[in-house]
């Protein structure tokens, strides 16, 4: 599956070089997991960017770190973007590096890269991370951020090639995450909560086109809400419903958060229905 590369720098074209790399991780930022990552990459390829795009994401959570990385990639430049959720490090799944027209993508294979690789025109190559000579001196068990896909971005950035990383690996043997729950009804929609971000909002699976023709009252979950295009058409405490920068439904309360007023969390399903007149 492939999509347009709508936001960012476009498709590389052939010579290019990655102009950043960017960094997605669960470390978080009391330790010096970050600092490690970032230090591998300033030995390796000192002039080259890196961008933080988070640290933050729940500890083991890939679902939400591949839908941050899938919704934030569209606008970095075109580079080498590393995320690390990886709850299976040192087990069998692979080290995997994906170039898709938009960006080249490091990580694991366990379903965190690909949303993000389709965000960018979807997978035109896959290899499997094996060459020695393109990892750290000494690769842990439980730190592959560090020793393993940080080695391979800073070469990747520095423009070698990606089939020198390691073996071809068919795109059609990559794990892939469980599809959200997402259903159309008659007069509204059930869509599994996608994320909650830092300010409570509540982001559904569902496409924002789901919401065309809803009144301009709605149920979520049996809770009164505005159907609005943003959070001031709600009164203050009230709920809305509207479509949010990434294109898709969402929930918030005017300065309040709507996950707790819903009491939701990510991956529990909402309702939204017509009231009945």
């Amino acid at each position: 599956m492939s999509g347009p590369v709508s936001a960012g720098q476009g498709r590389a074209t052939p010579g290019d070089v990655p102009s950043c790399v960017s960094l997605t991780t669960d470390y978080g930022l009391a330790d010096g997991f970050v600092a490690a990552c970032h230090g591998v990459l300033a030995r390796l390829a000192p002039a080259v960017r890196v961008i933080d795009v988070t640290h933050l994401v729940p500890p083991a959570d890939v679902r939400r770190g591949a839908a941050v990385l899938a919704q934030t990639v569209p606008y970095l430049p075109w580079g080498v973007h590393v995320a690390v959720v990886d709850p299976g490090v040192g087990t069998a799944r692979r080290g995997i590096a994906l170039a898709a027209p938009g960006g080249l993508l490091v990580g694991p294979d366990n379903g965190l890269l690909l949303p993000a690789a389709e965000a960018l025109g979807g997978v035109s190559a896959v290899v499997e991370l094996t060459n020695p000579d393109w990892l750290g001196p000494a690769v842990s068990r439980t730190f592959h951020g560090r020793d393993v896909f940080a080695p391979v971005a800073a070469r990747l950035a520095l423009g070698a090639p990606l089939a020198e990383a390691g073996p071809a690996v068919d795109p059609g043997t990559l794990v892939r995450l469980p599809e959200p729950v997402v259903r159309a009804e008659p007069g509204g929609l059930t869509a599994e909560v996608l994320t909650v971000d830092h300010f409570g909002n509540v982001q559904l699976a569902a496409p924002g086109t789901l919401l065309d023709g809803l009144p301009p009252r709605v149920l979520v979950n049996g809770r009164e809400a505005v159907h609005g295009r943003t959070f001031g058409d709600a009164p203050p405490g009230a709920l809305v419903v509207y479509v949010d920068s990434a294109g898709l439904v969402a929930v918030a309360v005017n300065s309040g958060r709507a996950a707790e007023t819903l009491h939701t969390t990510p991956g529990a399903l909402l309702t939204l229905t017509t009231p009945h007149p």
